[in-house]
Protein backbone atom coordinates (compact mmCIF):
# COMPACT_ATOMS: atom_id res chain seq x y z
CA UNK A 1 0.00 0.00 0.00
CA UNK A 2 1.41 3.53 -0.92
CA UNK A 3 1.66 6.48 1.19
CA UNK A 4 -1.14 7.85 -0.26
CA UNK A 5 -3.64 5.15 -0.14
CA UNK A 6 -2.84 4.35 3.87
CA UNK A 7 -3.73 8.38 3.99
CA UNK A 8 -6.78 8.15 2.97
CA UNK A 9 -7.45 4.93 4.96
CA UNK A 10 -6.58 6.86 7.96
CA UNK A 11 -8.46 10.01 7.07
CA UNK A 12 -11.43 8.15 6.19
CA UNK A 13 -12.04 6.25 9.14
CA UNK A 14 -11.44 9.73 11.34
CA UNK A 15 -13.67 11.24 8.46
CA UNK A 16 -16.23 9.03 9.91
CA UNK A 17 -15.28 8.99 13.35
CA UNK A 18 -15.91 12.77 13.44
CA UNK A 19 -19.26 12.58 11.75
CA UNK A 20 -20.33 9.49 13.97
CA UNK A 21 -19.57 12.10 16.68
CA UNK A 22 -21.35 15.29 15.26
CA UNK A 23 -24.64 12.71 14.79
CA UNK A 24 -24.34 11.77 18.57
CA UNK A 25 -23.91 15.58 19.61
CA UNK A 26 -27.07 16.60 17.63
CA UNK A 27 -29.67 15.70 19.72
CA UNK A 28 -27.83 17.88 22.46
CA UNK A 29 -26.30 20.59 20.68
CA UNK A 30 -28.60 21.03 17.39
CA UNK A 31 -26.70 23.34 14.56
CA UNK A 32 -23.72 23.59 17.30
CA UNK A 33 -23.13 19.55 17.06
CA UNK A 34 -20.57 19.72 13.60
CA UNK A 35 -18.30 23.21 15.79
CA UNK A 36 -18.83 20.60 18.71
CA UNK A 37 -17.92 17.34 17.33
CA UNK A 38 -14.31 19.03 16.02
CA UNK A 39 -13.81 20.16 19.61
CA UNK A 40 -14.64 17.16 21.47
CA UNK A 41 -12.45 15.48 18.41
CA UNK A 42 -9.59 17.20 19.41
CA UNK A 43 -9.75 17.16 22.96
CA UNK A 44 -10.27 13.21 22.86
CA UNK A 45 -6.68 13.23 20.15
CA UNK A 46 -4.99 15.01 23.03
CA UNK A 47 -6.13 13.11 25.48
CA UNK A 48 -4.96 10.11 24.22
CA UNK A 49 -1.39 11.49 23.68
CA UNK A 50 -1.50 13.07 26.92
CA UNK A 51 1.15 10.26 28.73
CA UNK A 52 3.48 11.51 26.15
CA UNK A 53 3.54 15.19 27.26
CA UNK A 54 3.75 14.22 30.67
CA UNK A 55 7.23 11.58 29.77
CA UNK A 56 8.00 15.27 28.25
CA UNK A 57 7.45 17.42 31.65
CA UNK A 58 9.43 14.52 33.15
CA UNK A 59 12.15 14.63 31.04
CA UNK A 60 12.40 18.59 31.94
CA UNK A 61 12.00 18.12 35.73
CA UNK A 62 15.15 16.09 35.29
CA UNK A 63 16.65 17.90 32.79
CA UNK A 64 16.21 21.01 35.40
CA UNK A 65 18.02 19.03 38.02
CA UNK A 66 21.05 18.05 36.17
CA UNK A 67 21.57 21.57 35.60
CA UNK A 68 24.44 22.07 38.18
CA UNK A 69 26.19 18.55 36.31
CA UNK A 70 25.41 19.99 33.03
CA UNK A 71 27.40 23.52 33.52
CA UNK A 72 30.10 21.49 35.25
CA UNK A 73 30.72 19.40 32.09
CA UNK A 74 29.87 22.93 30.05
CA UNK A 75 33.13 23.91 32.08
CA UNK A 76 35.58 20.98 32.17
CA UNK A 77 34.60 20.62 28.09
CA UNK A 78 34.77 24.16 26.81
CA UNK A 79 37.21 23.28 24.50
CA UNK A 80 36.34 19.98 23.53
CA UNK A 81 32.80 20.38 21.86
CA UNK A 82 32.62 16.83 20.78
CA UNK A 83 33.29 15.30 24.28
CA UNK A 84 30.76 18.30 25.43
CA UNK A 85 28.53 16.95 23.61
CA UNK A 86 28.72 13.01 24.15
CA UNK A 87 28.93 13.59 27.74
CA UNK A 88 26.10 15.53 28.34
CA UNK A 89 23.76 13.29 25.84
CA UNK A 90 25.28 10.42 28.67
CA UNK A 91 24.50 12.24 31.59
CA UNK A 92 21.27 12.68 30.33
CA UNK A 93 20.12 9.47 28.97
CA UNK A 94 21.34 7.86 32.42
CA UNK A 95 18.88 10.20 34.06
CA UNK A 96 16.52 9.36 32.12
CA UNK A 97 16.40 12.95 30.40
CA UNK A 98 17.25 12.33 27.03
CA UNK A 99 16.32 15.03 24.01
CA UNK A 100 14.26 12.30 22.56
CA UNK A 101 11.23 12.95 25.13
CA UNK A 102 11.45 16.49 24.77
CA UNK A 103 10.29 15.58 20.93
CA UNK A 104 7.59 12.83 21.97
CA UNK A 105 4.40 15.34 21.96
CA UNK A 106 5.86 17.19 18.98
CA UNK A 107 6.58 14.50 16.60
CA UNK A 108 3.15 12.92 17.36
CA UNK A 109 1.26 15.96 17.11
CA UNK A 110 2.46 16.33 13.40
CA UNK A 111 0.34 13.42 12.21
CA UNK A 112 -2.63 14.25 13.43
CA UNK A 113 -2.16 18.22 12.41
CA UNK A 114 -1.85 17.20 9.17
CA UNK A 115 -4.99 14.22 9.70
CA UNK A 116 -7.02 17.13 10.73
CA UNK A 117 -5.71 19.58 8.35
CA UNK A 118 -7.16 17.14 5.51
CA UNK A 119 -10.57 16.48 7.11
CA UNK A 120 -11.38 20.31 7.58
CA UNK A 121 -10.32 21.47 4.02
CA UNK A 122 -13.28 21.71 1.62
CA UNK A 123 -13.52 19.63 -1.32
CA UNK A 124 -15.53 20.00 -4.84
CA UNK A 125 -18.59 20.93 -4.44
CA UNK A 126 -21.39 21.58 -1.82
CA UNK A 127 -19.70 20.65 1.70
CA UNK A 128 -21.50 17.81 3.27
CA UNK A 129 -21.24 16.29 6.82
CA UNK A 130 -19.49 18.26 9.58
CA UNK A 131 -17.94 20.72 7.30
CA UNK A 132 -21.57 21.80 5.94
CA UNK A 133 -22.32 23.43 9.05
CA UNK A 134 -22.08 26.33 10.83
CA UNK A 135 -21.22 28.32 14.18
CA UNK A 136 -23.27 31.32 14.91
CA UNK A 137 -23.98 31.38 11.30
CA UNK A 138 -20.42 31.33 9.88
CA UNK A 139 -20.16 27.82 7.62
CA UNK A 140 -17.28 25.62 8.81
CA UNK A 141 -15.59 26.29 5.45
CA UNK A 142 -15.64 29.67 5.69
CA UNK A 143 -12.43 32.13 5.67
CA UNK A 144 -11.47 35.04 7.66
CA UNK A 145 -13.09 37.31 5.44
CA UNK A 146 -16.44 35.69 5.25
CA UNK A 147 -16.76 34.74 8.64
CA UNK A 148 -14.88 37.90 10.59
CA UNK A 149 -16.78 37.96 13.73
CA UNK A 150 -16.43 33.83 14.66
CA UNK A 151 -12.68 34.83 13.61
CA UNK A 152 -12.16 37.76 15.80
CA UNK A 153 -13.40 35.37 19.01
CA UNK A 154 -10.90 32.71 17.76
CA UNK A 155 -7.95 35.21 16.95
CA UNK A 156 -8.20 36.94 20.28
CA UNK A 157 -7.89 33.66 22.03
CA UNK A 158 -5.11 32.30 19.96
CA UNK A 159 -3.74 36.07 21.00
CA UNK A 160 -4.67 35.68 24.57
CA UNK A 161 -2.98 31.51 24.40
CA UNK A 162 0.54 32.78 22.60
CA UNK A 163 0.58 35.61 25.45
CA UNK A 164 0.83 33.10 28.02
CA UNK A 165 2.73 30.42 26.30
CA UNK A 166 5.14 33.15 25.11
CA UNK A 167 5.78 34.26 28.82
CA UNK A 168 6.11 30.81 29.94
CA UNK A 169 8.13 29.71 27.16
CA UNK A 170 10.53 33.11 27.92
CA UNK A 171 10.66 31.65 32.01
CA UNK A 172 11.65 28.09 31.11
CA UNK A 173 14.60 29.28 28.91
CA UNK A 174 15.71 31.88 31.33
CA UNK A 175 15.48 28.83 34.24
CA UNK A 176 16.97 26.63 31.73
CA UNK A 177 20.18 29.14 30.95
CA UNK A 178 20.62 30.24 34.65
CA UNK A 179 23.03 27.77 35.79
CA UNK A 180 25.26 27.81 32.88
CA UNK A 181 28.94 30.07 33.77
CA UNK A 182 28.69 33.60 32.68
CA UNK A 183 28.37 34.37 28.90
CA UNK A 184 32.09 34.75 27.00
CA UNK A 185 32.43 37.26 24.29
CA UNK A 186 29.24 38.01 21.92
CA UNK A 187 27.30 36.69 24.54
CA UNK A 188 27.20 33.47 24.44
CA UNK A 189 27.66 30.85 27.12
CA UNK A 190 30.82 28.58 26.64
CA UNK A 191 28.56 25.89 25.31
CA UNK A 192 27.86 28.10 22.66
CA UNK A 193 24.51 28.76 23.66
CA UNK A 194 22.81 32.90 23.65
CA UNK A 195 20.47 32.89 26.45
CA UNK A 196 18.88 35.91 24.93
CA UNK A 197 18.55 34.66 21.99
CA UNK A 198 17.35 31.37 22.42
CA UNK A 199 14.50 33.74 24.60
CA UNK A 200 13.29 35.78 21.89
CA UNK A 201 13.19 32.60 19.54
CA UNK A 202 11.31 30.91 22.49
CA UNK A 203 8.82 34.11 22.50
CA UNK A 204 8.15 34.13 18.93
CA UNK A 205 7.27 30.94 18.31
CA UNK A 206 3.55 30.68 20.06
CA UNK A 207 2.45 33.58 17.65
CA UNK A 208 3.05 31.41 14.50
CA UNK A 209 -0.53 29.89 16.04
CA UNK A 210 -2.93 33.25 15.69
CA UNK A 211 -1.42 33.64 11.74
CA UNK A 212 -2.39 30.59 11.36
CA UNK A 213 -5.93 30.43 12.59
CA UNK A 214 -6.21 33.17 10.45
CA UNK A 215 -5.01 31.55 7.42
CA UNK A 216 -6.85 28.21 7.84
CA UNK A 217 -11.03 27.83 7.60
CA UNK A 218 -13.42 28.20 10.45
CA UNK A 219 -12.69 24.35 11.15
CA UNK A 220 -9.57 24.13 10.87
CA UNK A 221 -9.19 27.09 13.62
CA UNK A 222 -11.59 25.62 15.69
CA UNK A 223 -9.47 22.67 16.23
CA UNK A 224 -6.12 24.79 16.07
CA UNK A 225 -7.53 27.04 19.06
CA UNK A 226 -8.87 24.02 21.05
CA UNK A 227 -5.17 22.10 20.60
CA UNK A 228 -3.99 25.08 21.65
CA UNK A 229 -5.66 25.76 24.54
CA UNK A 230 -5.15 21.85 25.78
CA UNK A 231 -1.75 22.63 25.39
CA UNK A 232 -1.29 25.22 27.58
CA UNK A 233 -3.57 23.32 29.75
CA UNK A 234 -0.94 20.83 29.97
CA UNK A 235 1.63 23.74 30.77
CA UNK A 236 -0.26 24.62 33.53
CA UNK A 237 -0.86 21.10 35.11
CA UNK A 238 2.37 19.25 34.28
CA UNK A 239 5.61 21.50 33.59
CA UNK A 240 6.25 24.95 36.62
CA UNK A 241 8.89 26.54 35.28
CA UNK A 242 11.42 26.37 38.40
CA UNK A 243 12.86 29.29 39.92
CA UNK A 244 15.47 31.44 38.23
CA UNK A 245 18.65 31.06 39.80
CA UNK A 246 20.93 34.22 40.32
CA UNK A 247 24.34 34.41 38.69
Amino acid sequence: MSISAALDTVVGVAHSALEGLSALLMPVAGGFAPALAIVVFTVAVRLSISPLSWLQARSARRGAALAPRLAELREKHRDDPMKLAAETLALRRAHGAGPFAALLPALVQAPFFMLMFHLVRPGLGVPAGVLGGHLAGVPLTAHLAAGLPVFAVLLALALGLAWWSSRRMRQLAAASTAALPPPGKGGATPGGLDPDAVGRIMAVLPFLTVALVAWLPLAGALYLVTSTAWSALEQLVLRRPPAAVNR
